[in-house]
């Protein structure tokens, strides 16, 4: 069984997490302790919220340098979560604030010209189409998954060969990243049923 600490840095829908994960048969728990990382043999980092702010709390946890070990140089893989994902930018247009670095890419918020017809925030259920092969969406792509989005900015890889998937919502945006152990989606896998519960075992199966 795995052992997946699911990051709890004050921002995120932890609880409902946890819940999609032990139900798929993971051993999760939740944490803000810089050593209980160390411990893990995935990580998830959920969020919903504010970039500056979230970038605020990891650094007063003092679990930016323990991420940093455990990811990039212990190479854990590491699955991020809406808000979490876009934390493993450069930069966000959100608070013009800085990421982790870990992807090279920018958080920006989406340009919308029909405002009557597309709302910012992008929410509801919307599909995915996918920019390489990856053990995440193993046999997911066999169908046309859908998944469920809140959020108002989005990623841009300045490296295309980081994305994973993409969307539509007035445009091609990057729904899904892969770099190495780095994973992450924009859409909340489980908030998604079925799929979103598929995608999580493909997680815990790398």
């Amino acid at each position: 069984m795995q052992n997946v600490a699911i990051i709890d840095y004050g921002l995120g829908n932890i609880q409902s997490v946890k819940r999609t994960l032990d139900r798929i048969g993971a051993r999760a728990f939740v944490t803000s302790c810089p050593g209980q990382l160390e411990k893990a043999d995935k990580l998830v980092l959920p969020g919903v919220g504010h970039f500056r702010k979230a970038m605020k709390n990891l650094v007063d946890l003092n679990l930016v340098d323990t991420l940093n070990d455990v990811v990039i140089s212990k190479r854990i893989p590491i699955l991020g979560i809406c808000l979490g994902m876009q934390l493993f930018a450069d930069t966000s247009e959100e608070g013009a604030a800085d990421g982790l670095g870990w992807i090279k890419a920018d958080v920006v918020r989406f340009n919308v010209d029909d405002t009557l017809r597309l709302k910012v925030p992008h929410m509801g259920w919307n599909g995915i189409t996918s920019a390489k092969e990856s053990p995440l969406l193993s046999n997911l792509m066999l169908v046309q998954p859908e998944f469920y989005f809140v959020h108002a900015y989005h990623v841009v890889c300045h490296d295309p060969t980081d994305t994973l998937s993409v969307t539509e919502y007035a445009y091609s945006f990057t729904s899904a990243i892969e770099r190495g152990n780095i994973f992450g989606v924009q859409f909340h896998p489980e908030k998604s049923h079925d799929t979103g519960e598929a995608l999580l075992r493909n997680f815990l199966a790398l």
